[in-house]
């Protein structure tokens, strides 16, 4: 389950977009603390069938954590999802009521549900502000569920970090940061954000494979230069 320990050392790292359990192996070793398991979008990279998330979410050792992402807002299909594939947490990558992610917690208490605002503006603050009395963790991205084909993550954008630090500063539940990161601008990400985790894809990826040496270089920033800043 996720909790809100105090942020120690670098944020806690999800990995996400993983497709293989070769990739999942190579997050691992590299200090991921999470991976990110892709179930069908309407738009975006990182999508795999159902019987690979199956199996990569099998293999993935205790201690890391296992993020299902799902575009589902049916608290049946997403029970169901969960059941199947084993993971440990459910992504919400589109707005859901607050019930239902209550009733999601009620049915599933071993689940962690972290809900994605999508930081398009100041509506996004309320929008935080009302999912954390409900889900466990929120991560803040930079999709926008509002076009014709809903974009619910994998942009490669940033957003306006001032407001995600104002959402961290004003939630008490742990809250992700997504959205464009890369090991370039990591340091300045987490400087500004302060958040309790990161949260990463297509800023670690060459030719949509998993890049080791991106993968070592935004590990190396996060934990060399992220821990010298004061709190």
């Amino acid at each position: 389950m996720i909790g809100k320990p105090e942020l120690r050392g670098r944020p806690h790292l999800k990995v996400c977009c993983i497709a293989s359990t070769a990739e999942a192996e190579l997050a691992i070793n590299h200090g991921a603390d999470a991976v990110g398991l892709v179930s069908e979008m309407p738009s975006g990279p990182g999508v795999i069938p159902d019987h690979r998330i199956e199996e990569i979410a099998a293999q993935i050792p205790s201690g890391v954590a296992t993020f299902l992402l799902t575009s589902s807002s049916e608290v049946d299909v997403i029970i169901a999802q969960q059941q199947r594939f084993g993971t440990d947490t459910i992504q919400l990558c589109d707005a859901m009521p607050t019930e239902a992610i209550l009733k999601l917690r009620s049915i599933m208490p071993g689940v962690s549900i972290v809900q994605v605002i999508h930081v398009l503006g100041e509506a996004a603050l309320d929008h935080a502000r009302m999912a954390a009395h409900a889900a466990h963790a929120l991560l803040l991205d930079s999709g926008n569920p509002s076009k014709r084909v809903k974009e619910l993550g994998g942009t490669g954008r940033t957003h306006d970090w001032t407001l995600s630090r104002r959402i961290c500063d004003e939630v008490e539940v742990p809250v992700y940061l997504a959205g464009g990161l890369t090991p370039d601008n990591i340091v300045e990400a987490v400087r500004q954000v302060r958040p309790f985790g990161v949260d990463v894809c297509s800023g670690l990826r060459t030719e949509g494979q998993l890049d080791e040496e991106k993968l070592i270089r935004f590990v190396r920033n996060l934990e060399t230069e992220v821990t010298t800043v004061p709190k």
